[in-house]
């Protein structure tokens, strides 16, 4: 019961801290970082798939080195890619699992385990959180909900950010193009936009007989 509380409580304190933020930066790296602290793992890292290169490319990362971080590129297609697709895999040893693509520097890293669970939006998957153990995973069905549940919010607070960029981006271009100093005298006149050859407009008393 305990252990649920407490996953209750960081999926709270995640959501809260995330709705206070528009920086995908930020919000990519209090996810990570929330995870790691709640499950008392090794490390996490958060993993945004680009289509182009069929890569997955780390977007934050907490409790792993520079050097492993940057290892090397991550195949969608070699890199636990049954979780883009399935749902949740545990690795539960790296040196003995042909899904891990860089099994060596785990091992130097030291990991044993992985956690991978997708990151979904709109029903298509743009990415990974992933949690590294330092021993044999052991993780529970608790602990496993609590990392989807946290993959599903990042992914609605990620496409919340993209939108509220793109919303600030439109509001700064309109803003610009209402700045004064970039635009022209346009005080409008009653004749304008009255072709020339319509002559010249006489008051309405001459008209009556």
């Amino acid at each position: 019961m305990k252990r649920e509380l407490m996953n209750y409580e960081s999926i709270v304190k995640i959501t809260k801290a995330i709705g206070m933020s528009r920086d995908p930066v930020e919000v990519t790296l209090l996810i990570v970082e929330s995870v790691k602290t709640a499950l008392e793992a090794k490390g996490c890292a958060l993993f945004l798939f680009n289509r182009k290169t069929d890569e997955l490319e780390v977007a934050a990362s907490y409790g792993l080195s520079d050097e492993y971080v940057n290892k090397g590129p991550l195949s969608a297609m070699r890199s636990i890619a049954d979780s883009l697709k399935d749902g949740p895999v545990a690795i539960e040893d790296v040196m003995d699992d042909p899904r891990i693509q860089y099994p060596e520097e785990a091992k130097k890293e030291g990991i044993s385990s992985i956690l991978s669970v997708p990151i979904v939006v709109r029903q298509k998957p743009i990415g990974a959180l992933r949690v590294y153990s330092g021993d044999p995973w052991e993780g529970s069905l608790e602990q496993v909900n609590l990392v989807q549940a946290v993959a599903q919010i990042a992914g609605m607070a990620l496409e919340m950010s993209r939108l509220y960029k793109g919303l600030k981006n439109s509001i700064e271009i309109l803003k610009a193009k209402r700045d004064p100093k970039t635009l022209k005298s346009r005080s409008w006149t009653p004749y304008e936009g009255v072709p020339k050859r319509a002559g010249t407009v006489r008051p309405i008393s001459h008209e009556i007989p």
